[in-house]
């Protein structure tokens, strides 16, 4: 008899308005799925509240929803969110001290291990970011006797992300 073994990856996607509800929403419901996986709502939390906040605020075409999704492949938490603005990439800039937005990916690039922006079918691109995770016991995935932590290629960094399938059109990594 020929046995194959399933792992389950944890993921959730969810259709939300570009509004200032629709990015809490995202948060709300992001956090929860965190918790029900059994995984660390921090960083995460404030990663998805930025993106949806992003995506609500620039990414903002009336009539069309944004796209959060979220989940966790080994020792990686990837939180995608996908907007109708394929024409307004993000970027980091210098926040006005004075001013009361600007900051968002400020935030991201601060606390992802990486994140980019994936353009998609026109109009849309989703911009992503990629959290390390602890690993959990009973995970055949992650730790040191995982078949998927047997490095053939060059070592991870300390707190650096593995890096996934190149699909990113840009990416940004911590060092």
């Amino acid at each position: 008899m020929n046995q194959q073994t399933s792992t389950r990856i944890p993921n959730f996607s969810v259709r939300l308005s570009p509004t200032p509800r629709g990015a809490r929403l995202a948060r709300l419901l992001a956090t929860e799925r965190l918790s029900s996986w059994g995984l660390p709502l921090d960083p995460a939390a404030l990663i998805v509240a930025e993106l949806a906040a992003n995506a609500a605020t620039h990414g903002r075409v009336t009539g069309r929803d944004f796209r959060l999704t979220l989940y966790a492949v080994a020792d990686v938490l990837r939180i995608e969110v996908t907007d109708t603005r394929g024409d307004r990439l993000p970027h980091v800039g210098e926040a006005n001290p004075d001013g009361e937005s600007g900051r968002g990916l400020l935030l991201v690039d601060a606390l992802a291990d990486r994140w980019g922006v994936t353009p998609g079918l026109t109009p849309r691109k989703t911009v992503w970011a990629e959290i390390a995770l602890p690993p959990r016991p009973g995970n055949s995935c992650s730790g040191p006797s995982g078949a998927l932590s047997q490095r053939t290629t060059r070592e991870k960094e300390p707190g650096q992300a593995p890096p996934l399938p190149p699909t990113t059109a840009h990416a940004h990594s911590r060092g």
